[in-house]
């Protein structure tokens, strides 16, 4: 039964990550913690797990369609290593409500940037190229190098400091950070959505990564639950990236954001009332 549960849930989360590039992966650990029972900080291992093997799947999918900035991805992903590697060491001292409580603060705070996402989107897409402060090229994409003077350095801070915050929740609480990922790929470097997903899903391995071998030796894993959630998770995730095509990207975003809420509310009041 817990087999079945395990590939089921994976199916849900491939799907969602491959399609959105970020979000996905918060609904992991509530899974594995309440559906299937593992312990918070167990949990957060068997996450960076099954999340990092999903983005490489994913990740392919998306660059073989062209959709990935491999140099953009590579250069976000190291700069959060080492931020992943101190998340994973904080991961061990914290108290397994506190891990929840925080767990469900994060969903929150996803699914408020998620609506507000989705209400722009709704007014009309982002002013392109031309009309960017950034500037760029076809598109909407940017270098950095071709970013007016002070502004190219604003931009070079700002994609550190999201960098380094990526890198710690993905070691600190297991999750992918795809959802901090995306919009400063689109809103500093002017990357295309598709692009912004593509190559977020780089950075996410990447951390994942970092992640799992900072753990190493410490947490143990439910090989018998993660291995079926995983591999369902990365089957998935190849028809999420397909599903992205056909379903308004305003739709899915506002049903997912409501949805985080959900989990989040029952999150918080559990751990809240539980023993």
């Amino acid at each position: 039964m817990t087999l079945f549960a395990a590939a089921g849930l994976g199916l849900v989360i491939g799907v969602i990550l491959g399609g959105l590039g970020g979000g996905g992966a918060i609904l992991t650990v509530p899974a594995l913690v309440y559906l299937l029972g593992q312990s918070p900080q167990n949990a957060t291992t068997s996450s960076l797990i099954i999340v990092g093997a999903t983005a490489v799947v994913g990740a392919a999918g998306h660059g073989r369609a062209g959709n990935v900035r491999w140099r953009t991805g590579l250069t976000f992903g190291v700069t959060g290593i080492a931020a992943a590697v101190a998340g994973s060491l904080a991961n061990r001292h914290v108290a397994p409500r506190v891990l929840l409580l925080g767990f469900a603060a994060l969903m929150v705070v996803t699914a408020a940037g998620m609506l507000v996402q989705g209400r722009r989107g709704s007014r009309g897409d982002p002013p392109d190229a031309a009309g960017s402060p950034l500037g760029g090229g076809p598109g909407g994409s940017v270098g950095l190098a071709r970013v007016v003077p002070g502004t190219r350095t604003r931009a070079t801070v700002k994609l550190v400091a999201a960098g380094l915050a990526v890198g710690f929740l993905t070691g600190f609480l297991g999750v992918g950070g795809g959802f901090v990922i995306v919009p400063a790929l689109v809103l500093v470097l002017g990357l295309p959505m598709s692009e912004a997903v593509g190559t977020s899903l780089v950075i996410i391995a990447i951390n994942s990564l970092a992640s799992l071998v900072a753990r190493t030796g410490y947490d143990h894993v439910d090989w018998a639950t993660t291995v079926p959630f995983a591999l369902a998770a990365m089957a998935a995730s190849l028809a999420g990236r397909k599903a992205a095509d056909r379903v308004p990207e305003t739709v899915a975003t506002r049903a997912f954001a409501v949805l985080i809420l959900l989990v989040a509310a029952y999150t918080a009041v559990h751990t809240l009332t539980g023993p």
